[in-house]
């Protein structure tokens, strides 16, 4: 039971280093804001991530049978990922403020971190791959799929908590101009999710559906 918790909890670590959209979030909103911004974010995306767990070892058969449902949700996740793309890309030299937080900031930082995870199609067939993964290939028992996975979120939860704490902690090195410089990777990045989402889970599928 020990590797497979390790391994588990390695591929958490490894997830969250892969330099995504929620990587540039994270970073970005603990810099602006606090360490406590970003711990509410990763409080979001692990929500989501919980969510796509259970998804991938119970099966999706407690999910409502939609038409369409699948393309609707990457239609959401492009709007949200270029809206926030544009606002990163155009907006002027920020201030290096550090507001203290309030309880109703809870629900801003949360969603945020929910929404950018949940409404990329890509991490959840990320999580199914993996459940098939260690269930054909590695031949985990149930009590080992469980431990594996519980280990990948603690590993999530861990390393994007340290992401966000060490980024506020290093925030002196932020000056205004690496601030901006920032906020427009984190946008172009966003933009690039976005089209990424866009060409695999919209374009691509209509395009053969009309035989382009």
């Amino acid at each position: 039971m020990f590797l497979p918790i390790l391994f588990g909890f390695l591929l958490g670590v490894g997830l969250c280093l892969t330099f995504g959209t929620v990587f540039f979030a994270l970073i970005q909103n603990s810099v602006d804001n606090g360490f406590r911004s970003g711990f509410k974010m990763v409080l979001g995306v692990i929500a989501g991530d919980i969510i796509f767990v259970i998804a991938a070892l119970v099966g999706t058969s407690f999910i409502p049978k939609v038409q369409g449902f699948e393309n609707i949700m990457a239609l959401i996740g492009v709007i949200f990922l270029v809206a926030l793309g544009i606002v990163n890309i155009v907006k002027g030299t920020p201030k290096l403020a550090y507001p203290k937080t309030r309880f109703g900031n809870f629900v801003y930082y949360f969603t945020t971190g929910f929404f950018l995870n949940a409404l990329n199609p890509v991490n959840f067939v990320a999580w199914v791959a993996i459940v098939a993964y260690i269930r054909s290939h590695l031949h985990y028992s149930n009590p080992q799929q469980y431990g594996f996975m519980i280990a990948a979120l603690v590993g999530i939860f861990v390393t994007e908590n340290a992401l966000a704490y060490y980024a506020n902690r290093l925030k002196r090195l932020f000056t205004p101009r690496v601030v901006k410089i920032f906020n427009r990777t984190t946008g172009v990045v966003f933009l690039i999710g976005a089209a990424n989402i866009a060409y695999n889970r919209l374009l691509e599928p209509l395009s053969k559906a009309i035989d382009w």
